[in-house]
């Protein structure tokens, strides 16, 4: 089986190109560069580099999101167009639970958190059962206070081996985390803690094993809440009503 992943969910841009579970290359960047500027570049680079046969491509994997809301919609749109070319489906990888894939097979409970701005974090809640991966708590945009004071609440049973947070939402919020939490809890080191497309693609795989491929033309990202634009539209449009 042979794929191509991509994550431009985040801060971080990541192409992967993967043979079964063997990892053949990856390139990730995590510096003052827009997506636009780095994701096909990139994957063109590690194409090369492996001499990559588009025409042998199964699947391309995606962090569907949530995420940047521009930075989503650019490999929505480069995913999409490679499939649509070679007409080869999509499987959808939540952002969230890519993250999370980084610590395969991790004691304890998983917390990625990406920083949502306004003091909310994009996070979901995982673990690892029997080398599977399990959804405790599905992806959602919450209130970091609120956060907290759902870990200090949870069944201890869930939180005795400690949870391990990662994500670009950690440097910004460690100091409350570390202040507020009540429960043990560690964080994941450089080479763990942001998006990797390769992480992506092998979570990707094992969703393809269970059929969940679709077409290019069905993919839409996960946003799960609204934009900016669409947040002060609708507030413009609340205040001349009331005005």
């Amino acid at each position: 089986m042979n794929l191509i992943a991509l994550d431009s969910s985040g801060l971080v841009a990541s192409a992967a190109i993967l043979e079964d579970d063997n990892l053949k290359a990856e390139y990730t960047v995590n510096y003052k560069k827009t997506h636009s500027q780095t994701l096909l570049p990139m994957l063109d680079e590690i194409s090369k580099m492996v001499e990559l046969d588009p025409a042998s491509i199964d699947f391309v994997a995606i962090a569907a999101g949530p995420g940047s809301f521009t930075g989503l919609r650019i490999g929505s749109a480069t995913a999409k167009g490679i499939c649509l070319a070679l007409d080869k489906p999509i499987v959808e990888v939540p952002t969230l639970a890519g993250l999370a894939y980084n610590l395969f097979d991790a004691r304890g409970l998983i917390c990625p958190i990406m920083d949502a701005r306004r003091k909310q974090v994009y996070n979901g809640l995982y673990r690892f059962v029997d080398h599977k991966l399990v959804t405790v708590t599905d992806q959602r945009p919450i209130a970091v206070a609120d956060l907290v004071e759902e870990l200090n609440q949870l069944d201890p049973g869930l939180t005795k081996d400690g949870v391990t947070f990662l994500g670009d939402g950690v440097p910004v919020y460690r100091d409350l985390l570390d202040a507020l939490l009540k429960v043990p809890h560690t964080y994941a080191p450089a080479h763990a803690n942001k998006q990797r497309a390769a992480s992506v693609g092998a979570l990707a795989e094992v969703l393809f094993a269970e059929g969940k491929a679709i077409p290019a033309d069905r993919h839409v990202p996960i946003y799960l809440r609204k934009s900016q634009a669409e947040r002060e539209r609708e507030a413009k449009l609340h205040a001349d009503q009331k005005s």
